[in-house]
């Protein structure tokens, strides 16, 4: 099992930053891949970025510049840095953990932008 908690979200104005963090504890050596998603009422679960156990990331076109994942492995910590925030950025973001046996969830970070 592996528990995931996110945090850092928030309201903040466009064109503001924000470092969303995601804790994993439990079977932590046994996670292949962590990634955040993002949720837009009214559509799907996104994946935005992710990074691997050997550290290769992954971030969508549509974020790139202004999306980075990095990890710690110290504090079993992922982070996603979102800088230029635009309102669309306005949803849940979730972190994932994903092993050979099953995907995790945390339970959701709001992030708000407003114009």
């Amino acid at each position: 099992q592996v528990q995931l908690v996110e945090s850092g979200g928030g309201l903040v104005q466009a064109g503001g930053s924000l470092r969303l963090s995601c804790v994993a504890s439990g079977s932590i050596a046994s996670i292949n891949t962590q990634g955040w998603y993002r949720q837009v009422p009214g559509n799907q679960r996104e994946l935005v970025a992710s990074i691997a156990k050997g550290g290769h990331t992954y971030v969508s076109d549509s974020v790139k510049d202004r999306f980075t994942i990095s990890r710690d492995n110290a504090k079993n910590t992922v982070f996603l840095q979102i800088n230029s925030l635009k309102p669309e950025d306005t949803g849940v973001y979730y972190c994932n953990a994903v092993n050979p046996y099953a995907d995790y969830w945390g339970q959701g970070t709001r992030v708000t932008v407003s114009s």
